[in-house]
């Protein structure tokens, strides 16, 4: 007589902080003890060495995630509990800027390169159109339409685990951008009628150059 199969057990699923606490346990003491309201002496330094931030907002249609990148130093940081970060040029979707019209919360994920550790500040914004403000932020004689600016309410680093495990800053580790389709290929996708995906890829150097700011 054969044995009876192994049974796999149902998954649980979570429902409730005080299950989520009981898998997990407390928190890292050191977790709690280096969030603050505001940008110390070290999360200011983090800030004005950073090139690229990841904003994540949330809307009626959802929660949304970009990237914004300039040279380092791009969000400014105008006292401890304010930071300032241009809108420059992009492809007019205003994610971000419609989600923060009905909702002001917003969340940055600061990143340095081949730094493990990142800051995140979690806080409110606004969107402030200011002709000086605005042209105070000019890059190549070109400025943003519009500042956004954070309210901190929270801020505080993340040890470096997660940029390890992934070797994210690894060459190594990095593609060849042939890997993965190109741009033009992932457009023709979506075109209506005949799309030159070489053409595109070609031209799209000298494209960006063009429309960067």
């Amino acid at each position: 007589m054969s044995e009876p199969a192994p049974t796999t057990p149902s998954p649980r699923r979570i429902t409730s902080i005080e299950d989520l606490e009981a898998l997990y346990g407390a928190p890292v003491p050191r977790s709690l003890v280096k969030e603050l309201d505001h940008l110390n002496e070290h999360y200011r330094e983090f800030v004005e060495k950073s090139p690229f931030v990841a904003v994540a907002t949330s809307g009626p249609g959802g929660l949304d995630c970009s990237p914004r990148g300039d040279p380092a130093g791009f969000v400014r940081i105008a006292d401890d509990k304010t930071l300032m970060i241009p809108d420059r040029r992009g492809n007019n979707r205003l994610d971000t800027l419609r989600n923060l019209v009905a909702d002001p919360r917003i969340s940055l994920l600061f990143l340095i390169p081949g730094i493990g550790e990142t800051l995140r500040i979690n806080g409110h914004a606004e969107i402030v159109v200011d002709e000086a403000l605005n042209d105070s932020f000019a890059i190549n004689e070109k400025t943003p339409r519009s500042v956004i600016v954070v309210t901190i309410d929270r801020v505080y680093y993340q040890c470096q685990k997660a940029l390890h495990r992934s070797r994210l800053w690894d060459p190594d580790a990095q593609l060849p951008r042939s890997a993965l389709p190109s741009a033009g290929t992932m457009n023709k996708v979506f075109a209506d009628g005949d799309f030159d995906a070489e053409a595109y890829d070609r031209d799209y150097p000298e494209h960006m150059k063009k429309t960067i700011y």
